[in-house]
C-alpha cells in the first residue's frame, strides 16, 4: 500500500507494508518501479521492516549496492527506524553521512522522514 503526502510542489510516496521489500538489489529495483508507477513520486519512505538485516551489516554490500542504483535513478529514500540498536561504528558513520547527504536518510519517525524528503 502507497499513500502520498505532498508540500507544495514535493511529492513523497509512503510505502505500507509488513513484509520485507528490500532483501536484495533487485527487490529494490521492482520497489522503486512500483513506487514510481504507483504514485509518480521519486521520493519514498519505507519501515526499517521492510528492509533485511543484511542491509545493515555494510559487509554484505547491500546497501552501498541499492543505494547506487537509487542515485543512478535519482530516487530518495528514507528509512524509519531504531538505528540505535547495532554497534557497528562503520554503520554508525555510513548513517551518519547519508543523512548529511541529499539522497537518503536514516530516521526515527515518518515526520524526520516527511521533513528531511521535502527538504530535497
Amino acid at each position: 500500500n502507497t499513500s502520498v503526502n505532498q508540500r507544495g510542489d514535493s511529492q513523497i510516496a509512503i510505502v505500507e507494508s509488513t513484509d520485507i521489500l528490500i532483501s536484495n538489489a533487485q527487490d529494490a529495483l521492482d520497489l522503486m518501479a512500483s513506487v514510481r508507477y504507483l504514485s509518480g513520486c521519486d521520493k519514498f519512505i519505507i519501515q526499517q521492516w521492510n528492509v533485511t538485516e543484511d542491509f545493515f551489516e555494510l559487509k554484505t554490500k547491500l546497501a552501498g549496492d541499492v543505494l547506487q542504483k537509487y542515485t543512478n535513478y535519482q530516487m530518495k529514500m528514507a528509512i524509519v527506524g531504531d538505528f540505535d540498536q547495532y554497534d557497528s561504528k562503520s554503520l554508525r558513520d555510513f548513517i551518519y553521512e547519508c543523512n548529511h547527504g541529499k539522497q537518503f536518510f536514516f530516521v526515527k519517525d515518518e515526520e524526520a522522514a516527511l521533513d528531511a524528503l521535502h527538504a530535497v
